[in-house]
């Protein structure tokens, strides 16, 4: 009776089957048998020590794959941002509603291209605090609220909202400077699609969703892009340019976020962050009613 030994065994017959092809292409005659539970590769004693060699040289240039870790996510409390948000507009459109202070808020804080291009800085913000109506308004506020709270829970309220102000900001800018001078425009749907860029950025980038499968791991902006053609892209009255640059300076600032620092950032800092938001729109609209 032929004298055998085990050189490898396994509960995955993958393994076997992978080990048998290493043997097989060297030559060393064996066998593989399974018994429903689990699997050996056995070879004639006199190839063991042979076989054992190659399967242990195979080992070492095929070290087995480390399972990637998630990284974990901490959750924040976005109540304050969305909070935050909801009160300005709803303020802004109050105010500006009844000429409050003798102003008219829309022609003051509106974006107007040839005005912005003379140096009118605070319309790119001001502008994204006015409404032209009540349909308007609510259509921001829903959308604004619900992707803000994701922002909030990822980021941090502070951090989020502050970093939604200046991505919207910078998207009615590249606007302005992209379109003709007569350019204008009002309403906070830059700011929303800031914010779905934003979370489409900092996802993708910080990797929240890393896998093996591209699909996954492009899942993030693929998903933004499709929200962005679905939502932002309307009637005639639709300014598709802001909503895509809007999305664009988000998605940036978003992969900006992964590299400048640990996120979500400590309470003092998104106090700070929160604080200064509500800095740059107040100081806009501060500078924009001195006109």
């Amino acid at each position: 009776m032929e004298d055998l030994r085990v050189v490898f065994e396994s509960t995955n017959r993958r393994s076997c089957s992978d080990r048998a092809l290493v043997l097989a292409a060297v030559h060393i005659p064996y066998q593989l048998i399974d018994d429903g539970m689990g699997c050996a590769l056995v070879v004639p004693a006199e190839h063991s020590a042979r076989a054992v060699a190659e399967l242990q040289l195979y080992e070492d240039e095929n070290p087995p794959a480390k399972p990637r870790v998630r990284k974990r996510i901490v959750y924040q409390d976005a109540l304050p941002g969305v909070i935050g948000y909801v009160f300005v507009v709803c303020a802004v459109a109050w105010l500006a509603g009844y000429s409050i202070f003798g102003h008219n808020w829309f022609a003051a804080g509106r974006v107007d291209g040839s005005l912005i291009r003379d140096g009118e800085w605070w319309r790119t913000i001001t502008a994204l605090t006015l409404h032209s109506g009540v349909r308007h308004l609510l259509g921001n506020l829903v959308f604004g609220v619900f992707f803000g709270i994701f922002a909030g829970r990822l980021l941090g309220s502070g951090v989020a909202w502050l970093a939604i102000v200046v991505a919207a900001a910078l998207g009615n800018t590249a606007n302005t400077l992209l379109l003709d001078s007569a350019h204008r425009s009002i309403g906070a749907s830059t700011a929303v699609f800031a914010t779905l860029g934003l979370l489409a950025g900092y996802v993708w980038r910080g990797q929240l969703m890393a896998q093996d499968r591209w699909s996954t791991r492009f899942g993030p902006v693929i998903g933004g892009l499709a929200l962005l053609m679905f939502t932002g892209t309307g009637d005639e009255n639709t300014d598709i340019g802001a909503h895509l640059l809007g999305f664009i300076c988000g998605f940036g600032m978003g992969m900006l976020l992964t590299v400048i620092g640990k996120m979500p950032a400590p309470p003092r800092v998104q106090v700070a962050a929160g604080a200064l938001a509500l800095g740059l729109v107040a100081v806009a609209w501060l500078v924009a009613l001195q006109g």
